[in-house]
């Protein structure tokens, strides 16, 4: 069938409530035309992260979203035509770009556009092997620094960064402890990421289970959520503890003010430390990241879980979904498979073959 126009979502209305399908505006477009330095990609998958919802929160003087402009995150996408030399068409890149069919990019952004080895899949450069999987890397590997037998907790660990992180602390030897809500997450950490004990904080009183299953104390916290949780590990952190600040998703809501952390001057008493982390420090050892991941991928030590959902016009329902408490691993959009050939895909948008 013929695709003679483009699908994407525009950003519309600044949430203030859950966000979802109500702050876009589904609509269509010319399929663009790359000039110099510029190429034409066709968008596989959407990576999609609580952090996207930041842009949509802050006015834009703070840096945030204007209303009615395309919204973007990174994606797997191939390159359709390219007129930046390190790319070629057919190429599979994982890249800044929109929440549309079809996207002109430079390959710039939080960081270059990377091109994705043969024999790795899109969705896995979307997740695993994509900002997800790196950031979990590099923030156990080296902002934990972490020692063969200490004691590591995760919260939203059987989320996209967290269930990596766990893994690869388990890899490295850690006694690793996840917390996550709802029985599916907490099963499925028991089960296929073999962690060492799970707090189902829906449920149970993360407190107690805490004390229960850490009674030495906690040598890494590596957060994803902040709040009362991050309060909760500060207490019980052990001499030369650290803190890894990868996420504060319970500060993301526009409605939502959490306190705290109320009691950091703790890290005073045990001469610990609270780092955060950004994964674009590491650009310059994205590859090195990437391969301990497939490897470790290859091997079956490490376990991907992904929530995909099908379908562009769902886009905004993905991102919901980080927030209700109904996504279980890494969020992914999937919207097409890759063409068997770019001169197919060319005659399909009314370009020359």
């Amino acid at each position: 069938m013929s695709v003679s126009m483009n699908r994407r979502w525009l950003f519309e209305k600044r949430p203030e409530g859950p966000v979802g399908a109500h702050n876009f505006r589904w609509t269509q477009a010319e399929i663009p035309s790359p000039g110099e330095g510029q190429m034409l990609v066709r968008n596989l998958w959407l990576d999609v992260a609580p952090t996207q919802v930041l842009s949509l929160t802050a006015p834009p003087e703070a840096g945030g979203r204007p209303p009615g402009t395309l919204m973007e995150g990174f994606a797997s996408s191939q390159v359709i035509e390219s007129r930046i030399p390190q790319f070629s068409p057919g190429d599979i890149i994982y890249a800044a770009s929109g929440w549309e069919d079809y996207s002109v990019i430079d390959g710039k952004g939080y960081w270059d556009a990377i091109k994705v080895s043969p024999g790795v899949s899109p969705n896995l450069a979307a997740g695993a092997l994509g900002i997800t999987g790196i950031v979990a890397y590099f923030g156990v590997t080296e902002v934990a620094t972490p020692r063969p037998g200490e004691t590591f907790v995760v919260s939203a660990a059987a989320g996209g960064v967290g269930s990596i992180a766990a893994q690869v602390a388990k890899i490295l030897g850690l006694r690793v402890i996840g917390i996550a809500g709802g029985k599916e997450k907490r099963d499925w950490l028991l089960s296929e990421a073999r962690v060492d004990g799970a707090i189902d904080h829906r449920s149970e009183k993360v407190a107690s289970r805490l004390d229960a299953l850490c009674p030495e104390g906690i040598d890494i916290y590596f957060d994803n959520v902040g709040g009362p949780i991050l309060d909760l590990a500060l207490e019980r952190l052990r001499s030369h503890g650290r803190i890894v600040l990868c996420g504060t998703t319970a500060r993301y809501r526009p409605t939502t003010r959490v306190p705290g952390p109320l009691n950091y001057a703790q890290l005073i008493m045990v001469n610990g430390r609270m780092e955060g982390l950004l994964g674009r420090d590491y650009f310059h050892r994205f590859p090195e990241a990437i391969a301990s991941l497939k490897g470790w991928l290859d091997s079956g030590q490490l376990k991907t879980k992904e929530d995909v959902v099908v379908g562009l016009e769902y886009a905004p329902a993905a991102l919901a979904r980080l927030f209700s408490g109904d996504n279980v691993g890494k969020q992914l959009v999937k919207i097409a498979d890759p063409p068997l050939n770019v001169d197919a895909t060319k005659v399909l948008i009314g370009g020359s073959s």
